[in-house]
């Protein structure tokens, strides 16, 4: 279930392991994406405030200085990083890995999909015989199941099952709308009172820039995140999106996992999603942790079969609402 802490179930008991300064981290918690890093670095520094914990933050798009400068003495305490840099940071000799007990493989089935296992089993390898292995997973697949038994020795296996999902604390609707009609349809949403933080996704990046920039040209604060945007320009994006400075964010399915902003009151389907499990990633950023939430999905004259599809598989109490534009 998203936004109930997950972070916090292995961070807190990790954290109470903290005493003091280290010579080497001794908390390894790999994930997918550069935003999950940032994410999970933040809710550790925040949970291990009043222990002084240090924590670092290591994801590729960046230079290895600032980074670098990270792993000095006193050694951080957790290392959150993407594959890549890690390795990377290994060959350079900055990161010294012999002191970890505890691995975290955050979003395993994020890593899998986007064919980091090679680089998470070669991490693995580098460290210590005796640690402990923890994988968290949206979804337990054969292939994730496979993962974890090969990174594990007699591992438990826990699932959760929320008593109210989170996909119950939305409002689910979708809108039959002209392709030609789309803007106006979501200046429309964007008008609504209770339409203060919007998070919009589009398939494609080109989308993503073109529909932000109408937005903006239109008078609305918006702002775009996909991958080939800069790091810091994301990161920029994202803080202005949290305080409120930008009321709309308009994203590619990078967004759906790991940007946890609270508050996001609609999601917008601009683009139909792709599966069930995306629509379910996508509108899991709002009505968090029993919040209300309101999620829209355009459906144009083409896509009616295909959100027939959806709706069939994802099991989803979809309702239709009208739009004042074809009042």
């Amino acid at each position: 279930q998203t936004g109930t802490g997950k972070t916090g179930a292995f961070a807190l008991p990790l954290l109470e392991r903290v005493e003091g300064p280290v010579k080497r981290p001794f908390v390894l918690v790999i994930v997918p994406t550069r935003e999950l890093c940032l994410q999970v670095a933040r809710d550790f520094e925040t949970l291990g405030k009043y222990r002084k914990v240090k924590v670092a933050a290591l994801y590729g798009g960046n230079g290895y200085g600032a980074q670098e400068r990270t792993l000095r003495f006193p050694s951080p305490h957790v290392i959150v990083g993407t594959p890549g840099r890690l390795l990377d940071l290994v060959s350079r000799r900055t990161l010294d890995l012999r002191g970890v007990s505890v691995l975290i493989l955050d979003e395993a089935d994020r890593l899998l999909d986007l064919g980091f296992i090679a680089d998470v089993r070669r991490i693995a390898a580098l460290l210590p015989k005796g640690r402990q292995t923890a994988l968290f997973s949206a979804t337990i697949t054969p292939e994730v199941d496979a993962v974890a038994r090969g990174m594990t020795v007699d591992p438990v296996k826990l699932s959760v099952r929320p008593e109210q999902p989170t996909i119950d604390t939305i409002d689910q609707a979708f809108v039959k709308v002209l392709h030609a009609d789309k803007l106006r349809a979501l200046r429309e949403v964007l008008s609504r009172k209770e339409a203060s933080r919007v998070l919009v996704f589009r398939r494609t990046k080109r989308g993503v820039d073109k529909l932000a920039q109408d937005l903006v040209r239109l008078g609305h604060p918006a702002g775009a995140l996909h991958g080939d945007i800069p790091q810091r320009a994301r990161e920029r994006v994202l803080e202005a999106f949290r305080r409120g400075t930008l009321s709309t964010l308009v994203a590619t399915n990078l967004a759906s996992r790991g940007i946890h902003v609270e508050g996001i009151d609609h999601v917008v389907n601009f683009d139909l999603p792709e599966d069930p499990e995306t629509y379910v990633h996508r509108v899991g950023r709002t009505g968090r942790a029993g919040e209300r939430g309101k999620a829209v999905t355009f459906v144009t004259e083409s896509q009616q079969r295909e959100f027939l599809e959806l709706k069939r598989k994802a099991r989803v109490p979809f309702h239709q609402e009208r739009l004042a534009i074809y009042s």
